[in-house]
């Protein structure tokens, strides 16, 4: 049980995508971040009073505050030092991960599509999020990329450790810039590292200009804010202008790009900030994993 939202963590399914490749030379297979585990998966699961066994009135037992607030950061605590361990297994490989977050609809799997298509000769692979179906993974999956899904069942977010499962099944080569589409929510994706490097923020037009002060945790984590759909601005009722100024409100200073994946408006200035941020990873991130140790 998630404590900060109340969404079950035991349902999660990892589903690999079946797809034709070849490694690059020199690259072994099935070398994921701690691979002699790659079958051994204990949970390590957090009990608070409500979890034993209690008599006839089980139904009516008060579960003080102080207890979800205990449980909770021993949940975030836990997420994180998985985070770590995966951060670390990325950067020794040189691999820029990205963790895509948006509301439903706001256009991350659209997005990511044309990416991977545009991408020339960058090896691309993806984590695809969502509580069910794979019908985003196929989607993915279309381009030629590589891809593996997870599906959250009742969950509403990624954590740590579907991305370390996920990473032992994807297996990235070296030099990969990994997408990780994490589920549609602008909530708890906030609070759950997965070891990524940045975290995208994709807003649309269509989605209301107050979106960050109704969402602030998420708009103050990310690394970056693309606000897609600005063809449509002709026809919503949408102010760029002042999103960025709520955006840099809460976080001041993060970028905001505004871009439409369907005309392909803002889209170099996308890739110029995937180029930028690839330059960084490597000896940089080394010395990022090494400073969360």
């Amino acid at each position: 049980m998630c404590a900060t939202c109340g969404c079950g963590d035991d349902t999660a399914a990892l589903i690999r995508v079946p797809h034709d490749h070849q490694h690059a030379e020199g690259h072994e297979h099935a070398n994921g971040p701690e691979h002699q585990h790659a079958h051994h998966h204990p949970h390590e699961h957090e009990h608070g009073p409500q979890d034993h066994e209690h008599g006839p009135d089980a139904d009516h037992v008060h579960v003080p505050a102080t207890e979800t607030v205990s449980l909770e950061l021993k949940v975030l605590a836990k997420n994180d030092r998985l985070a770590q361990r995966n951060r670390a297994w990325l950067a020794e490989r040189d691999i820029l991960a990205l963790n895509m977050t948006s509301s439903p609809g706001a256009g991350k799997t659209t997005l990511l599509e044309r990416t991977i298509r545009e991408s020339g000769r960058t090896p691309i692979a993806v984590i695809e999020g969502d509580q069910a179906t794979l019908l985003d993974a196929e989607r993915i999956k279309a381009t030629g990329c590589r891809v593996v899904q997870v599906n959250t069942g009742a969950g509403c977010h990624l954590d740590a450790e579907m991305m370390y499962r996920a990473l032992e099944a994807l297996d990235p080569a070296p030099g990969t810039l990994l997408f990780v589409e994490n589920v549609g929510n602008l909530v708890c994706p906030a609070l759950f590292d997965l070891g990524e490097r940045q975290k995208v923020v994709v807003v649309s037009v269509t989605e209301g200009t107050d979106k960050p002060l109704k969402y602030p945790h998420m708009f103050q984590a990310a690394g970056l804010v693309l606000v897609n759909k600005i063809d449509l601005l002709p026809y919503v009722d949408f102010d760029v202008d002042r999103c960025r100024e709520y955006i840099q409100s809460i976080h001041p200073g993060v970028e905001v790009l505004p871009l439409s994946v369907s005309s392909g408006a803002g889209l170099s200035t996308w890739y110029d900030w995937l180029a930028t941020q690839r330059r960084a990873a490597g000896p940089a991130a080394l010395e990022d994993a090494a400073g969360h140790a």
